[in-house]
């Protein structure tokens, strides 16, 4: 089985001129993906962050600003328009990796997926530290290339090239992703 992970398309991270730019692109990666998973069978989940303002889940950062970001239930934190979201799983996170603190883990051995494919933003923070934890956990990563953006394109540049060549993640396309998936179990 292989899953795919679309994490942080919400309105916050897109308030960036840098991810403004490019949100219809990756919001019709994401969903083209999506719609290929489904229609494989393959599991698919939404992951986002989420805060509580009463600070108990904020980063360190954000304690050292005093500067809370994306509440639950505020407009920063729903999904970006567009996106394919309906009858979807969603997991809630408060740190970059999407394993930390939350039940992702669980979730990909009970759908017996020993791959991911990443995609939504950013590349340099969310879907890097997701991926060097998914290596830790001896699951397979590939990166959607064209589902993904960041606000800092030499540090995803960077970053991808030493996780691909150092945790052997391949960087692909989603056509050859999708190609992929009817030889899937």
């Amino acid at each position: 089985m292989i899953a795919l992970l679309v994490i942080d398309m919400q309105n916050a991270f897109f308030e960036t001129p840098e991810l403004a730019a490019q949100q219809d692109r990756v919001v019709s990666g994401c969903n083209r993906l999506l719609e290929g998973f489904k229609a494989a069978g393959q599991a698919a989940l939404l992951v986002g962050t989420e805060h509580e303002r009463d600070k108990s889940t904020w980063t360190l950062s954000m304690l050292d600003d005093d500067q809370g970001f994306i509440f639950r239930g505020s407009g920063q934190a729903q999904s970006v328009p567009g996106l394919i979201k309906e009858d979807l799983p969603q997991l809630n996170k408060t740190r970059d990796s999407a394993f930390v603190g939350t039940n992702l883990l669980a979730r990909l051995r009970n759908w017996d997926a020993g791959e991911v494919v990443l995609a939504g933003v950013s590349t340099h923070n969310c879907i890097a530290q997701t991926a060097a934890d998914a290596f830790a956990h001896n699951i397979r990563v590939t990166y959607a290339k064209d589902a993904m953006a960041s606000e800092a394109d030499q540090d995803a540049a960077d970053m991808l090239r030493i996780l691909s060549a150092t945790y052997r993640q391949p960087i692909q396309s989603s056509d050859e992703i999708l190609a992929r998936l009817s030889g899937a179990n």
